[in-house]
């Protein structure tokens, strides 16, 4: 399976390198392009002790910092080196996860030779994979150095489950060269199990507890972005063209005038810093005042284009609506606020955060919303009844203590991998 892998990649190089060069250049921040050839500027020594955590994007990073923090706490003794892909990625890691980390790269491209170029500058004894972001050549090379690895805050979403059953052979192999699977829920075990993962055990979800380290500075954020004391929707993580349209369709429904004349005020974040320009355009043209938080203008409808800002912003909310499951993407995390205690709105497709969706709703914490007429009317309701935001704030921050405790147990299960190995 290793070689067929390999000739495969070799062979649809001619396909994906450009797509990945073409998507690169979209983005604000460049990769690293030495890194993702394996050339970190930094080597092993034969003192080194090292642990590898690798995170995709920003979720991902956001999601480990809890597991980064009870490892450094737990292992002192070694270094952490934390790999991203994203420029996004890398960038919330430069600002969030620096005081645990000794190193922070970008994640080397699939291809053998940049694996084992890494794998020689870095030598861990364990590679942490946060959730299942499993590559062949990296898991491959992670095994020729000896070190043990390990998949933690592992999920696998009913859509990739479907795909990933169409490669079994190729899942199999790779889960093989996986010591432990340490999945978030259940149901992320029975799936892991089903492609082939040997030891597998439920450790819980971190994210609830990044999640309940965002600091509640309502009356901050308010000051600083100019809502006063108006009814605030803080719209996070729209994810297309499609999302924007429904969200601001909703908003113009549900409190059109109120908008233009500043009694409600909205702060929306797109998921890509991209998009703020479009929304903008969108904005403004419904609701006539709009601004970029960067130009640091006051609107009734502020676009937030920075990086990190929006778990903060969200403690400025009456009302969150949550991107990703209008459209058919999968949903966005809803967990940030409802920690801080925020009724949160979100569309139906939330098969990407199905158990946490699902808790969240049960406990009445949060409601789906099919399209913008229903989300219009879920807001004009929560804005309307002081005592339904309140029920489902409690409701919200009940859930998420409930949860706790999930990155202290993956820094155990780590040390544990150590002290057998």
């Amino acid at each position: 399976m290793f070689l067929l892998y390999n000739l495969v990649l070799s062979l649809l190089a001619p396909l994906w390198a450009p797509v990945m060069f073409w998507r690169s250049s979209r983005r604000a921040e460049k990769p690293n392009w030495a890194e993702r050839a394996g050339d970190f500027p930094f080597r092993a020594t034969k003192d080194s002790r090292r642990i590898w955590v690798h995170a995709v994007s920003v979720g991902e990073v956001m999601a480990a910092l809890p597991f980064l923090k009870a490892l450094r706490e737990r292992l002192p003794s070694h270094d952490i080196v934390l790999s991203v892909t994203t420029s996004s990625g890398h960038a919330t890691a430069r600002d969030k996860a620096m005081p645990y980390v000794k190193h922070l790269v970008y994640f080397p491209v699939d291809v053998v030779r940049f694996q084992m170029a890494a794998m020689t500058r870095v030598r861990p004894e364990v590679v942490a994979i946060m959730e299942t972001e499993l590559w062949p050549n990296f898991l491959w090379a992670a095994k020729a150095f000896d070190a043990k690895t390990v998949l933690v805050n592992g999920r696998i979403s009913d859509r990739s489950f479907r795909r990933s059953r169409w490669v079994s052979p190729l899942y199999r192999w790779m889960l093989r060269q996986v010591d432990a699977a340490l999945m978030q829920t259940e149901g992320d075990a029975e799936r892991i199990r089903a492609l082939g993962a040997g030891e597998v055990r439920v450790v819980g979800n971190t994210k609830f507890d990044e999640a309940a380290q965002i600091a509640d500075e309502g009356p901050r954020w308010r000051a600083e972005l100019g809502l006063g004391e108006a009814f605030v929707v803080v719209v996070g993580s729209t994810r297309s063209e499609m999302e924007e349209d429904l969200v601001v369709a909703a908003l113009d429904r549900a409190f059109g005038d109120a908008i233009r004349s500043g009694e409600v005020r909205v702060v929306h974040a797109p998921r890509h810093l991209e998009r703020a320009p479009d929304v903008l355009a969108k904005a403004s043209a419904r609701f006539g005042s709009a601004a970029l938080r960067t130009s640091g203008s006051v609107a009734p409808y502020l676009v937030l284009d920075t990086y990190g800002e929006l778990g903060g912003v969200y403690s400025a909310a009456d009302a969150v609506v949550v991107g990703g499951g209008f459209d058919r993407l999968g949903g966005q995390n809803i967990l940030q606020p409802l920690a801080l205690g925020k009724p949160v709105l979100h569309g139906p497709h939330m098969h990407n955060f199905r158990d946490i969706a699902a808790a969240s709703l049960e406990a009445g914490a949060s409601a789906s919303c099919a399209d913008a007429e229903a989300l219009a009317d879920r807001l004009s309701a929560v804005r309307g009844d002081p005592e339904l935001r309140g029920a489902m704030g409690e409701a919200a921050r009940a859930l998420v203590r409930a949860n706790l405790g999930a990155g202290n147990r993956y820094a155990e299960a780590v040390a544990a991998l150590i002290e057998r190995a």
